[in-house]
């Protein structure tokens, strides 16, 4: 196993490397999307160099991930970074707008999949339906939840799970009671 890759695991260069290539870019594919040298990039995926803010609104642009997930990497007990995500300490990611509150379970996005904690509100709704080059699996904590997967419409409850691969999905939670999921997305999109 890559050395490299477990001590730095958890770390906000990994992050950015795991993304980028999740997204199949090369590293001067992203500097040349930056405006800054692959020499540079290489140094912060590394974690040799810490990128500025506006560097970094400009990747989570670029990568098409929420700011509040590249500043998630602190807190915790050192010997459980990249072990252990504490309750109280889980990297908020998305703005919400839809309802949708959603917290990563995974201690980084290392891996070949991400674990996502989501709680949609009573009454919200996805405003359009997406398609993501993904693998998901969802199992359903508590409260409903519909679901549009391709052409078919499922509602979901508690201890109901579903997946989907690649195909247009939306949701929707009509209902009065907020819904609790677990996501496992392949490869990780955050």
């Amino acid at each position: 196993m890559d050395e490299h890759r477990i001590e730095n695991a958890g770390s906000l260069g990994a992050d950015l490397r795991a993304l980028r290539k999740a997204r199949g870019l090369t590293l001067a594919d992203l500097a040349a999307r930056l405006g800054r040298s692959v020499g540079w990039l290489s140094q912060v995926e590394r974690d040799l160099s810490q990128p500025s803010i506006s560097d970094l609104r400009q990747v989570a642009e670029i990568l098409g991930v929420p700011m509040s997930l590249l500043f998630g990497h602190a807190g915790g007990l050192a010997e459980e970074k990249g072990y252990v995500v504490r309750a109280g300490a889980r990297r908020a990611m998305g703005s919400g707008e839809e309802g949708l509150i959603e917290e990563l379970l995974s201690p980084d996005l290392t891996d070949d999949f991400e674990v996502i904690h989501s709680t949609f509100l009573p009454r919200s709704q996805m405003q359009r339906p997406a398609q993501r080059p993904t693998q998901e699996v969802g199992y359903i904590v508590s409260g409903r939840l519909d679901l549009t997967i391709g052409a078919r419409r499922f509602t979901v409850g508690p201890g109901d799970s579903f997946r989907f691969r690649g195909e247009p999905y939306a949701w929707a939670n009509p209902y009065d009671m907020p819904c609790v999921a677990i996501w496992v997305i392949a490869p990780p999109v955050y």
